[in-house]
């Protein structure tokens, strides 16, 4: 399998308001960098939204190191997510799941893939995590376009 290392990162400005999602995929010394954004959003939604992109962008399964700063996404993935689709995707106080729509498709998208989840404190110096908050942030301030 390809080994590939992504860091991810979703910025608001306004929560909910203008946000942004970006990601960095490296691959030996190539590097790949996605960003988009969307209009009133949540800050949540674009950190799913960067993991969603990236795994997406992968064109065959993949050994993968993915670092977040976002526990939301880290807890969700690794600790909620069975037990929400256990309950037909209600949560233990018997709410609907926020976000199910991005849940399902993240879901679906780390099927493909052998992850091995990583979260980093963000804005402290590590430098992919601080490429994926400018693309982010990029993506808000290019609403509408993707690369």
């Amino acid at each position: 399998m390809k080994k590939v290392e992504i860091y991810t990162d979703g910025a608001c400005r306004g929560n909910p308001g203008s946000g942004g999602w970006g990601a960095l995929l490296i691959h030996n010394e190539t590097e790949r960098k996605l960003f988009g954004g969307t209009q009133d959003t949540t800050n949540n939604r674009m950190e799913m939204q960067a993991v969603i992109e990236a795994l997406n962008a992968l064109k065959t399964s993949c050994e993968i190191t993915l670092y977040t700063d976002s526990k939301y996404v880290m807890d969700g993935i690794n600790k909620w997510l069975p037990a929400w689709k256990s309950r037909n995707w209600t949560t233990a106080n018997k709410k609907p799941v926020k976000n199910r729509d991005l849940w399902e498709l993240l879901d679906r998208a780390v099927t493909k893939h052998n992850i091995e989840w990583n979260w980093v404190k963000g804005h402290t110096g590590n430098i992919g995590n601080e490429e994926a908050d400018a693309l982010a942030n990029r993506g808000i301030d290019e609403l509408g376009n993707t690369r």
